[in-house]
């Protein structure tokens, strides 16, 4: 569920607290974090052709598909809280990591890393889903997505592998979440609850009292920035809703062009094989396919521009807005810190 605030006063973010935490929380289910995902954009521009990379298209990728995956892991009521961030959180329940490895319109492959809050990954692998005829018939505002086979294929290993580790394993992820955000937050208060084991994750040694005062506000911050999480979500998912359609347009451009790419390609190698190396009539062959190709690859590029400077007025608005509500939590997570270690130590004094 998330929350659209009308104002983000730290006082109505604080009073609406509780009502976050009955409407998410599940003592044996864990929060999901899905940060926005890496373009996986290449380094050198000169393979941008070749490989078939937008960069601004693929930029816009790595934010809408967070939220198609969110959407699976919700409906699948299998979790908790389902967040999309801006950037990955140390103190997630569990977090996945995502790159985007290929898309074209046809095919997409996604990198994920599933890693807890103890450090432990669950997996850390690509999927890959191809777009098919039905799929694409079903891209109307309510349809399926054409790779939803791929998000299906994510949730379900993410849900093995939650069955798996068991009751005990979750606990333990759930109480080194809320340790770790408390240690960021008051080191000097929460030091000594957890400690690494062998294998180099972590594990809770101890937990504080749940009436500690300390404790009380830590929890009282985290369900505030929780909130303030959820309306970058929710702000998210409204520029989202407004790119998708565009979106899917380009989509099936792309596809109807990686099949006509490859048609024309396996037709002009049939053309030239049965031709005379090095005759007139090889050569034409060769020279119609570059040129069918470069005005396959001019089209291409003209609809990318095209995309570009029909999405841009949003995504501008969209960053503009998450960067404000980002600048109000880090803000007010150095003023937390700051107040936290003064009440630590008045209280410390005092005893």
């Amino acid at each position: 569920m998330a929350f659209v605030i009308a104002t983000a006063s730290p006082a109505a973010l604080a009073q609406s607290a509780a009502t976050l935490v009955a409407a998410t929380s599940d003592g044996s289910a864990l929060n999901v974090t899905i940060p926005i995902f890496d373009p996986g954009i290449p380094d050198d521009p000169s393979v941008f052709r070749d490989q078939q990379v937008f960069p601004r298209i693929r930029e816009i990728e790595a934010k809408l598909m967070p939220f198609l995956l969110r959407e699976t892991l919700v409906e699948s009521e299998q979790w908790g809280a389902v967040r999309v961030t801006t950037k990955p959180e140390e103190a997630a329940e569990l977090q996945l990591l995502g790159t985007i490895v290929r898309s074209n319109g046809e095919w997409l492959d996604l990198r994920i890393r599933a890693v807890d809050a103890a450090g432990f990954t669950w997996f850390d692998r690509v999927f890959s889903s191809q777009a098919n005829d039905e799929s694409v018939t079903q891209l109307g505002d309510k349809g399926t997505p054409e790779f939803q086979a791929i998000y299906a294929e994510i949730a379900i290993e993410l849900a093995a592998v939650r069955d798996r580790i068991g009751d005990a394993a979750v606990s333990n992820i759930k109480g080194t979440s809320l340790m770790l955000y408390a240690s960021e937050l008051a080191p000097t208060a929460f030091s000594g609850y957890l400690e690494e084991t062998d294998d180099g994750t972590l594990r809770v040694v101890r937990l504080p009292a749940r009436e500690d005062p300390m404790l009380v506000r830590i929890e009282t911050i985290r369900n505030t920035e929780f909130l303030i999480t959820d309306t970058v979500d929710a702000k998210f998912r409204e520029f989202n809703a407004d790119l998708t359609r565009t979106y899917r347009v380009w989509r099936e451009y792309r596809r109807k062009v990686g099949g006509y790419e490859a048609w024309n390609t396996r037709f002009a190698e049939g053309e030239a094989s049965n031709a005379e190396r090095g005759s007139w009539e090889s050569i034409k062959h060769r020279y119609d396919a570059y040129k069918y190709d470069r005005i396959t690859a001019q089209e291409r590029d003209r609809l990318a521009v095209a995309f570009n400077t029909e999405v841009a007025s949003t995504v501008d608005a969209m960053e503009k807005r998450v960067a404000e509500l980002n600048g109000w939590v880090e803000n007010g997570s150095r003023e937390w810190h700051r107040l936290l270690e003064e009440l630590y130590e008045v209280e410390t004094s005092l005893q």
